[in-house]
C-alpha cells in the first residue's frame, strides 16, 4: 500500500490507496487542462469567503497572492502533476497549502463536484467562445469564395447522378447555412454552461453562509444585464452532464458537415470529376507512384467526424444509466469533450487552409455542365406554362429523353417533328429552354441559383456576418 497524500478524505481510512488503484483512478492527466479555470474559481470561492466572514481580508490576499505566483509557474511548464493527489484541485491545493498556510481553509463550503461542475463550464463557455470564431472565419472564406466562383457552372448531383445546373457560389452557400447552424449550435451551448453551480457542495448545498451570486459575478456567470446567473438545484448541478452531451452533439454536428464539404471536394478533384483543384499543402503523394496526388486533408476531416460523433456516443452510454448524484463513472466525461475541441478545432483549420487554397478548372465544368439533360426539368416546366399538367409534363419530357437517347443524340439536336408530335405544347421555341443563361436567369425565387437569388445571398451573407 502508497502512502496516502488524500487529506481530503483520508482521515476515514487506515491505509491508502493502493499504487494500481492510483493509477486506474487518476484524472490529473487530463483534467491537468482544466488548471486555469481552476486558478479562477479558487480564486472567486475565496473571495467569497472573505466577503462571508469565513477567510480574513489577509487570507484572501495571501491565497490569491499564491495562486498568481502558482498561475505564473504554470504557464512557465514548471508544475510536475502528481497522480498520487488524483486531480487537478487536489494538485493546486496540495502546492499552495505549502506556501499558503490559509489555502487549507480554501475548500471551505465546497465538494469537488461543484469545483469541477463549475471548472468544466466555464471551460465549455470559452471553447464555444473559440470554435465559434473559427467557424465565423471560414465563413468568411466561403463567402470569398462563392464571391469569385459566382459565374462557373457545375452538375448539381442527386444520387450521385447529374441533375440540375448550379453555381459554385450556390452550392458553396449551402454549406454556409449548414456552418451557420453550426455558430449557432455552439452559441446555445454558451448559454446552455453560463450558469454558476459552485455552492451546490457534494449534492446538497452547504450550511455556511455562502453567497453564491457574488461567486457567479466574479466568475462571469451573468446575463446581458450582469445578473448572475446559477443553476437551480444542487443534486441537478452536480449530477447534471446535459451541457457535455449538447457541446459533444454541437462538435459531431459540425464535424457531418465538413465531411460532407469534404466528400464534395474529394469528389470534384479526382481525375472522374476534375472539376477542383486542391491546393499542394494540404495533400500528399503515394510511397509507390509517382503521379499520385492525394487528398489526404479532406479524407482526414471525413475520418475526424467519425471521431467526434464517437465522443458524443461515449457520453451518451456514460451517462445514460447513472442515478443521482455524483458516481465516478462521470469522471470519464472529460476527455471525450477535449478529444471533441482539440480535433474539431484542428480541423477547422484545416478546412480553412483548404478552401484559401482550393481553385476551380473553369473549362472542364463549362463542359460538364454543358450537357443539355441537365435542362429536361427545365422543358417540363415550360410545358406546364403552356397549360400541361405536370404529370403529364414530366411523362412526355421522359419520351423525349428516351428517343433521344435511341437515337444518340443531345435533346436539343432531335427533329422538330419527332418532338412537336408528340404534343401540340411543344412550340416551335421548345429548344430555348436548353440556355443555360435563361435557365439561371429565370430562377428567380428566394434561395434557388438563379443569378438575382445568388446575388442576393451573397448581399446576405454580407451583412450577416458583419452580425455575428
Amino acid at each position: 500500500m502508497s502512502d496516502s497524500k488524500q487529506v481530503t478524505w483520508g482521515g476515514r481510512f487506515s491505509d491508502g490507496p493502493s499504487d494500481l488503484m492510483l493509477r486506474f483512478s487518476e484524472s490529473v492527466s487530463f483534467d491537468a487542462r482544466l488548471a486555469r479555470y481552476d486558478v479562477q474559481v479558487n480564486k472567486a470561492h475565496s473571495a467569497m469567503l472573505a466577503k462571508v466572514g469565513i477567510l480574513t481580508e489577509e487570507e484572501k490576499f495571501s491565497i490569491h497572492d499564491g495562486l498568481d505566483r502558482f498561475l505564473d509557474r504554470l504557464k512557465k511548464g514548471e508544475i510536475q502533476w502528481d497522480p498520487a493527489l488524483e486531480d487537478v484541485h487536489m494538485n493546486i491545493e496540495q502546492a499552495l497549502t505549502k506556501e499558503v498556510p490559509a489555502a487549507a481553509k480554501m475548500h471551505t463550503g465546497r465538494s469537488r463536484n461543484d469545483q469541477i461542475a463549475t471548472d468544466m463550464r466555464l471551460f465549455f463557455k470559452e471553447a464555444s467562445t473559440q470554435i465559434r470564431s473559427s467557424l465565423k472565419s471560414g465563413l468568411g472564406i466561403l463567402l470569398e469564395k462563392a464571391k469569385a466562383f459566382e459565374d462557373v457552372m457545375i452538375p448539381g448531383y442527386t444520387h450521385l447522378q447529374r441533375a440540375q445546373p448550379v453555381s459554385v457560389a450556390h452550392h458553396l452557400l449551402a454549406y454556409m447555412e449548414m456552418f451557420l447552424r453550426d455558430y449557432q449550435r455552439f452559441g446555445a451551448v454558451w448559454e446552455a454552461a453560463n450558469e454558476c453551480p459552485l455552492g451546490s457542495g457534494a449534492l446538497a448545498g452547504s450550511t455556511l453562509p455562502l453567497d453564491r451570486e457574488e461567486t457567479a459575478r466574479l466568475l462571469g456567470f451573468v446575463d446581458s444585464q450582469g445578473n448572475p446567473r446559477l443553476t437551480a438545484n444542487s443534486m441537478d448541478a452536480i449530477s447534471d452532464r446535459d451541457v457535455f452531451l449538447d457541446f459533444a452533439q454541437a462538435a459531431a454536428v459540425s464535424g457531418i458537415h465538413f465531411s460532407r464539404l469534404a466528400e464534395d471536394f474529394i469528389l470534384w478533384s479526382s481525375s472522374e470529376f476534375n472539376f477542383l483543384v486542391l491546393p499542394d499543402a494540404f495533400c500528399t503523394g503515394s510511397s509507390l507512384m509517382p503521379q499520385k496526388k492525394n487528398p489526404d486533408a479532406m479524407e482526414l476531416l471525413r475520418g475526424k467526424a467519425a471521431r467526434l460523433q464517437g465522443n458524443l456516443q461515449t457520453l451518451m452510454v456514460l451517462c445514460k444509466g447513472l442515478p443521482l448524484t455524483y458516481n465516478r463513472d462521470l469522471q470519464e466525461d472529460k476527455p471525450p469533450v477535449f478529444d471533441s475541441y482539440d480535433h474539431l478545432t484542428i480541423s477547422l483549420e484545416v478546412l480553412a487552409g483548404c478552401l484559401e487554397g482550393m481553385d476551380f478548372r473553369r473549362d472542364v465544368c463549362a463542359q460538364a455542365v454543358a450537357d443539355p439533360l441537365l435542362l429536361a426539368t427545365d422543358l417540363a416546366d415550360y410545358l406546364v406554362q403552356r397549360g400541361v399538367a405536370f404529370r403529364r409534363a414530366h411523362h412526355l419530357v421522359g419520351t423525349v429523353v428516351g428517343i433521344a437517347e435511341k437515337a444518340n443524340l443531345p435533346i436539343d439536336q432531335l427533329p422538330d417533328e419527332e418532338v412537336r408530335g408528340l404534343d401540340e405544347a411543344f412550340g416551335l421555341d421548345w429548344r430555348d429552354v436548353f440556355s443555360l443563361e435563361r435557365a439561371r436567369r429565370e430562377r428567380r425565387s428566394f434561395g434557388s441559383p438563379g443569378i438575382g437569388p445568388v446575388k442576393q445571398a451573397l448581399r446576405n451573407w454580407e451583412a450577416r456576418l458583419s452580425e455575428l
